[in-house]
């Protein structure tokens, strides 16, 4: 019987405060987290039910939220639920995002020991001004120990997540925190555009004429450049804003970006599988009384036509490693390809895409005009 390969995500929504550019579903208060696991627990027996069969779990990713604020016994007690309720792989990925201020060096091994494997670390910059605009609680002497804690704790599959043009950054500061992070013995390196999001403190601070962010012209200067240091440094480009060293791509974001199915579990998450996306209430209150009442939580969903789905596919595929030729004419037909031909023989032409092996893949250059390029598509 061929399993198919699935990846399951865990919202873990608890927080020590709220950063200024943060979107993401958190809550300061602790005193819901016992609350919190018994429900996450019902949800993961709910959908083990539904979907446990013939699946096999190639990843499962801690996200939040401060994950590495709980107790390892906490995060053991949901991983050893999944374990028991899943078919997980032996060789499974296995992420805690861990934020500099939350763990030590003792606290990472009881996480090891608990099951984790990859530590994805938030530290965002290493220019103390700029960790404290961002309102983060941790300067950049404990962000690097940070990753030694992890590194000499026996966790070799390290990242580390950092922001680029933020309000005052010089393309030299930028890329000093490069040259800081590569020297740190890390295996992937996330760097993402500082990005206005709606209802965020940030947002209102611009709005309010207190922040000024820079144009796209100067946010597309960083960029470029982030891509030409890393990859100059070994650090291959996988997707718009990931990078890895060789064999250490992220399983469980490729399992996204390669339009694989992936369960979620938690205030705010969001699911997929057979055509169907769903996703869960956002408040800890409404997402617990569902839990209790029905064993699950599923605020809306959808269900994706044909369509829908195809422009996902080469939205997603583009993203990261290219569109595989033949996978996409078994799963959709040739129609896309030949509606295409000409923009994509333009594309090869100006160097923005290439024609690798059986893959369409954009280039560095083309990357830097991704959402452009996609607008373009049929």
């Amino acid at each position: 019987m061929n399993m198919k390969e699935n990846a399951i995500y865990i919202h873990i929504p608890f927080c020590d405060h709220k950063c200024i550019y943060c979107d993401f579903y958190s809550i300061t208060p602790l005193d819901k987290k016992e609350e919190y696991l018994a429900c996450l627990k019902k949800e993961i027996e709910f959908y083990a039910a539904k979907y446990g069969e013939g699946r096999e779990i190639i990843s499962v990713f801690f996200g939040g939220g401060t994950p590495s604020l709980m107790e390892p016994a906490y995060i053991k007690e949901i991983l050893d639920k999944v374990k028991g309720s899943f078919n997980v792989r032996n060789d499974a990925e296995i992420t805690l995002e861990t934020n500099p201020g939350t763990v030590n060096r003792k606290k990472v091994e009881q996480f090891i020991g608990a099951g984790i494997n990859r530590i994805s670390i938030g530290i965002q910059s290493f220019h103390n001004p700029d960790l404290k605009f961002l309102t983060r609680i941790h300067d950049s002497a404990l962000a690097e120990k940070t990753v030694f804690y992890a590194y000499d704790a026996g966790c070799h599959n390290i990242s580390l997540d950092l922001i680029f043009n933020l309000p005052g950054q010089t393309l030299r500061k930028w890329s000093l925190n490069l040259q800081r992070a590569i020297a740190l013995p890390v295996k992937h390196i996330s760097a993402y555009s500082l990005i206005l999001e709606r209802g965020t403190i940030l947002n209102k601070m611009v709005l309010e004429g207190k922040v000024k962010i820079e144009d796209a012209d100067t946010d597309a200067m960083f960029y470029e450049h982030t891509i030409d240091f890393l990859t100059r440094h070994g650090f291959n480009q996988y997707e718009v804003s990931n990078f890895a060293r060789e064999g250490y791509e992220c399983v469980h974001n490729n399992a996204y970006w390669h339009y694989k199915e992936y369960i979620s579990f938690g205030t705010s998450s969001h699911s997929f599988s057979e055509g169907r996306r769903w996703w869960n209430y956002s408040a800890l209150s409404f997402y617990n009384k569902a839990i209790n009442e029905r064993g699950e939580a599923v605020a809306a969903s959808e269900t994706l036509t044909k369509e829908q789905m195809l422009e996902e596919y080469v939205m997603l595929a583009l993203r990261s490693r290219g569109i595989n030729i033949s996978e996409m004419e078994q799963l959709f037909g040739g129609a896309w390809l030949e509606e295409n031909k000409s923009l994509i023989t333009s594309l090869i032409s100006s160097g923005h895409l290439v024609n690798e092996g059986s893959y369409l893949k954009l280039t560095s250059k083309g990357y830097t005009i991704c959402d452009e390029i996609l607008t373009k598509f049929s």
